[in-house]
């Protein structure tokens, strides 16, 4: 494996029809901030001050294809016509800056919740959702058939918005990965059962948002390397999963894992935030559960440096296309090997939130590293209606 320098860390990178100036991404992670629904003047400042940071591309999430895919109030839809100039604002700002931006697309499917979205959630199969306690209705043809034409229309909304790359979700327990994961996909029709029945969905889906924009815009999907609990998604299946894709022509894959309903930590490691989680609760029969049952339910995994990275290598001998890797990355002269070992682009999230100029601090060499610690606090406070860094403002006295 040979060495990365600062200079290679730090060069131009090609996203499909983009050219990033650096190999770093902020990650789609949900950052509140969408009061109503619509993009706030707090979600543009802190994108901006992202791109201002340095970053090759920033990811705003979650924006679901509509109302009834949201899991909180406060997160876009993108079926209300007032959120494309908020969406304008957004992309205007992080281009002014030199970065390009990106929007993570999806729709949560069985975890949807029906207090925000006024109806009962549907979802591949009839199975309980323990996070929300709800059962969604199995979706039927007519669904799928509008679901597709949704992320079509989002996709062509996100275009004319001014992004320049879509994040499929993918990933992480939503709608497509629902279908994905065995567990939550139990039909016996042609949208279940083997591998190529379960990625049929998200087979369409690419398929009708890459008609919709062409190729002007980059499409990435986030997928999972594992759900992270038995009887979920595992490695072999999602290796064939991420073969697929390239072949169906998506323009890089991020490699996350887990699973919201069921393992929510297992995307994050460290610390589990009951606190700020219990909290954060609007719903009493949330709040009870989380203080009977949190610490049985919400199962902690331990934080280490670029946690998803034996995983990814795998993928990395399976396919040629440009890989993006998430999770735990800290270490400047650690990126750089996880850069020699083929991965073209590095998605942070955490680090971010704490420290927006990262990026530039590390460039110019005047930090090695991020200070951020796994206390997950940011994100009990995603809850509270936006995310921020109480590990930081605890340090700073406030």
């Amino acid at each position: 494996m040979t060495p990365v320098d600062n200079e290679t860390l730090f060069a131009p990178v090609k996203l499909g029809p983009l050219e990033l100036r650096n190999r770093f991404v902020r990650a789609g992670a949900f950052e509140g901030m969408c009061p109503g629904g619509l993009p706030s003047d707090d979600l543009v400042r802190y994108h901006e001050s992202v791109a201002r940071g340095g970053v090759g591309m920033t990811t705003v999430a979650y924006a679901s294809v509509s109302s009834d895919g949201l899991t909180y109030a406060h997160q876009i839809a993108l079926d209300k016509p007032a959120v494309l100039p908020r969406l304008r604002a957004i992309t205007d700002a992080v281009h002014r800056e030199g970065a390009a931006a990106a929007i993570q697309i999806g729709h949560a499917g069985y975890f949807a919740d029906r207090s925000v979205t006024g109806c009962r959630p549907m979802g591949a199969s009839r199975v309980l959702n323990t996070y929300g306690l709800s059962v969604p209705r199995p979706m039927d043809e007519g669904d799928l058939a509008s679901m597709v034409e949704r992320f079509a229309k989002s996709a062509r909304l996100a275009a004319e918005a001014g992004f320049d790359a879509i994040e499929l979700q993918a990933c992480h327990g939503y709608l497509l990965s629902q279908f994905l994961s065995p567990y939550t996909n139990r039909r016996t029709d042609h949208w279940g059962g083997s591998l190529e029945n379960r990625m049929r969905l998200t087979h369409d889906v690419m398929q009708a948002m890459r008609k919709a924009v062409g190729s002007r815009l980059a499409i990435v999907v986030k997928m999972n390397l594992r759900d992270g609990f038995s009887g979920g998604l595992e490695l072999d299946e999602a290796t064939e999963v991420a073969r697929a894709l390239e072949q169906q022509g998506a323009d890089a894959l991020v490699l996350s894992g887990g699973f919201v309903s069921k393992v929510p930590m297992y995307v994050m490691r460290g610390d589990v935030p009951f606190r700020e989680m219990y909290q954060g609760q609007t719903r009493l029969v949330k709040k009870v559960g989380l203080l009977l049952l949190g610490r049985v339910l919400v199962k902690a995994f331990p934080f280490r440096e670029a946690y998803f990275l034996e995983d990814a290598r795998v993928v990395r001998k399976a396919v040629r296309m440009p890989l993006m890797l998430v999770g735990g990355l800290r270490r400047r002269s650690h990126m750089a090997e996880v850069v020699a070992e083929g991965f073209d682009l590095l998605a942070l999230a955490r680090p971010l939130i704490m420290e927006p100029d990262l990026v530039n601090r590390m460039r110019k060499g005047e930090t090695e590293a991020s200070t951020c610690e796994p206390c997950n606090k940011c994100i009990g406070e995603m809850d509270h209606g936006a995310m921020r860094c109480v590990l930081l403002e605890e340090r700073c006295g406030r």
